[in-house]
């Protein structure tokens, strides 16, 4: 006997126009969003409920999704986050034993419009050649020139401010596990629950701050250190975080970034950013760390790059910047290092995720780099 009643047909359009056709999943409705495909085996419920996902259609690569469900444990934020969810193969039944719901019942109740029995193979290879554009996903259209009429109408991501749609509207405190060694004010621009979790495990009384926090309110704090999370956006279209940040440097604050906080680490450095053409999404990247020559499998999130040059210097009003990290798929900037004159590590970025719940683990170890950082020994 089927959980629920036989799922109606669904409608997929790209904005150039490609059309699939499959059935409803998750909540019957109509959504948009830039149309993105995530490389991940597993974490899906971590990748669902990561902001940095914000006005985004998730297309998953792996073909058989929700067969662990649903739990309470697991979500990296309060909701999910997705714009829509696109899957080959949904779980008929899950099995796991911290299941508590299934993944198509979580969809549903968060009114999260999703696609499955589709090609998502040919979806995700038209995407990797035609690069992320928008989509729709309907489940109530059945015409595909109608619904294509919309999506062109629907918002694009660059030019996009969205780090304030998803911040912590009021601060908090994450306490420190054990002894307290230092304290962290962490700018929440999508902020994954993982990340203050590490970080307090190695000593850190975590202040997790709105976006909109100013200089001033990050310095009466008298922080140890400055953390700007992960998140959706352009970074370009990002300008009161990139002012926080140039304060800060210019305060000599120990800084540590991930994904946009990188991005925005560029800026501030003067660098610019751009679009990459269908981004990094997934848990199976290789990076190199430059500075020990060691090459890690990361997670990754993002659609946007810094633009600074992989060899030499750059000299910043703040010190010396070079580029740290890098893809081995693709050469793209993967991390940014700022040195004093003398040659002190004073801030540090990388592009992908070192808290990353669903693994790979490779990168947990610039939490520790942070803490050399504070302490002085790094």
């Amino acid at each position: 006997m089927p959980l629920h009643a036989p799922a109606g047909p669904a409608l997929l359009v790209l904005e150039d126009g490609r059309t699939f056709h499959g059935e409803t999943y998750g909540a019957v409705g109509e959504t948009f969003g830039e149309a993105v495909f995530s490389t991940g085996m597993t974490g899906y419920q971590e990748t669902l409920t990561d902001p940095s996902y914000h006005r985004q259609v998730v297309v998953m690569t792996a073909p058989h999704i929700g067969n662990t469900g649903m739990n309470d444990d697991d979500p990296e934020s309060r909701r999910i986050w997705v714009s829509g969810y696109v899957v080959r193969d949904p779980a008929r039944v899950p099995s796991n034993w911290r299941s508590v719901r299934t993944l198509d019942d979580e969809l549903r109740d968060q009114g999260v419009v999703g696609i499955s029995g589709i090609d998502t193979r040919a979806l995700t290879r038209h995407l990797r050649e035609r690069g992320a554009m928008r989509v729709g996903i309907s489940s109530t259209e059945t015409d595909p020139e109608a619904l294509l009429a919309r999506v062109l109408t629907s918002a694009e991501m660059s030019g996009a401010e969205l780090a304030g749609e998803v911040s912590t509207a009021t601060s908090y405190v994450v306490p420190a596990v054990g002894e307290k060694r230092f304290t962290v004010a962490a700018l929440d621009l999508g902020i994954k629950a993982n990340t203050p979790r590490m970080m307090a495990e190695r000593g850190i009384e975590v202040h997790v701050l709105p976006a909109t926090t100013s200089l001033a309110e990050v310095q009466a704090l008298a922080p140890d250190g400055l953390f700007f999370s992960n998140g959706p956006g352009d970074p370009a279209a990002t300008t009161g975080q990139v002012e926080l940040l140039k304060g800060a440097l210019a305060a000599q604050i120990p800084y540590f970034g991930i994904c946009f906080g990188n991005q925005l680490f560029g800026r501030a450095l003067g660098f610019g950013t751009f679009k990459l053409t269908y981004g990094h999404r997934g848990i199976n990247q290789p990076v190199m760390d430059r500075t020990t020559g060691k090459v890690e499998v990361t997670a990754h999130n993002h659609g946007f790059a810094v633009d600074a040059p992989l060899e030499g210097s750059t000299t910043t009003p703040y010190g010396e910047a070079t580029v740290s990290h890098v893809c081995l798929n693709d050469d793209v900037v993967e991390g940014l290092e700022l040195r004093s004159p003398e040659g002190d590590l004073r801030a540090f970025s990388v592009q992908y995720h070192p808290e990353a719940a669903a693994g790979p683990h490779d990168a947990a170890y610039l939490f520790d780099r942070f803490c050399d950082l504070m302490e002085g020994t790094a």
